[in-house]
């Protein structure tokens, strides 16, 4: 209702889809940006309703889809928003506002993941934790597209059917709801005792199995397990922010001359926020414009939830903070 003025390079937006994600309140309170009302919804698809006077990218009725900023004062959960042109790219007349917005943000991490990170490759052979995750299951997708074989875990039984259902299926599934599957054994079985190339985890026991809850630490696997099926010359991505590792787990990674990289899922937007806009716009476009090139032509099909009307974000938002929810979560005006 009172908006600022266009500047120059702004794109005013009419909101017709906002994917809700988990606010790291962590980070934002370690890089100086907390405060007391947080902006919900930074993923974005919608309308250009008004363009500012040096804007080139964008003109008015362009369909656009983005991510809002790490300190973006507006939240992209209300009805117009103000975005600098840099931080959306044109959304294909064939993608619906709801999947635009809701595979954006699993679309950078992936590419992050196993683009920058790990360099997936023809016949690589890549583990993604947690396949039936929003995240996990556009990973998987992006990596069959790059040629490599995908291996997957899967933490139920509607988990594993999601998994065999995927347009090209993954070359195993492994079961590990029950706690008796050891991921290890079966990673080293399908790869003739090798190891796989790439791992991209979603969490990892630290500790022994007293110490965690029962259910998480029957889900994840130990640091150790992984890495065991850690192939020579491969990359461990993790998403554990604080993952310790011993002098003996830093010894068998050695003798292997593996690696691990930590997937945090605001490095472009950090490095905008250190750097200025010149980094992210050479290296972030281009990233969004294939991801919606790749929803376009159907090689990546989201896992979303049903649409969820405005009045129910507050719940949904909720659930997403919680981490309670198993699909992407999108409020659709």
């Amino acid at each position: 209702e009172n908006l600022p003025p266009t500047r120059d390079n702004d794109v005013k937006v009419q909101v017709r889809a906002c994917a809700l994600s988990w606010i790291d309140t962590k980070l934002l309170s370690e890089i100086k940006l907390e405060k007391e009302l947080l902006p919900v919804g930074r993923e974005i698809s919608g309308v250009v309703l008004e363009v500012g006077r040096k804007v080139t990218f964008f003109q008015p009725d362009d369909e656009v889809v983005g991510i809002l900023p790490l300190d973006s004062k507006e939240p992209g959960l209300c009805e117009v928003v103000l975005v600098h042109e840099h931080y959306l790219v044109r959304k294909p007349e064939k993608v619906c506002w709801v999947e635009a917005a809701g595979t954006v943000r699993d679309g950078v991490r992936a590419y992050t993941a196993l683009h920058y990170l790990s360099h997936v490759s023809p016949g690589k052979t890549v583990l993604v934790m947690d396949g039936a995750s929003p995240f996990g299951t556009i990973a998987i997708q992006l990596a069959q597209h790059r040629g490599a074989k995908v291996i997957s875990t899967a933490y139920s039984l509607e988990d594993k059917q999601h998994l065999e259902r995927l347009r090209l299926p993954v070359a195993r599934v492994i079961d590990v709801s029950n706690g008796k599957i050891d991921v290890a054994e079966s990673c080293l079985e399908e790869t003739g005792g090798l190891g796989v190339d790439i791992v991209l985890d979603a969490g990892v026991k630290l500790y022994n199995a007293e110490d965690e809850s029962a259910s998480k630490s029957q889900l994840l696997p130990h640091k150790h397990d992984i890495i065991t099926l850690l192939g020579v010359g491969g990359h461990w991505i993790t998403t554990e922010k604080n993952l310790q590792l011993d002098p003996p787990d830093s010894h068998s990674l050695f003798l292997k001359g593996a690696t691990v990289s930590f997937l945090n899922d605001e490095i472009w937007n950090l490095s905008n926020v250190q750097q200025g806009k010149y980094l992210y716009i050479l290296l972030m476009i281009p990233i969004l414009e294939d991801i919606m090139e790749k929803l376009s032509s159907s090689i990546f099909r989201p896992q979303l939830d049903e649409p969820i009307p405005l009045y129910e974000a507050k719940v949904s938002m909720e659930i997403v903070q919680k981490n309670q929810a198993r699909k992407r979560q999108v409020i659709q005006f």
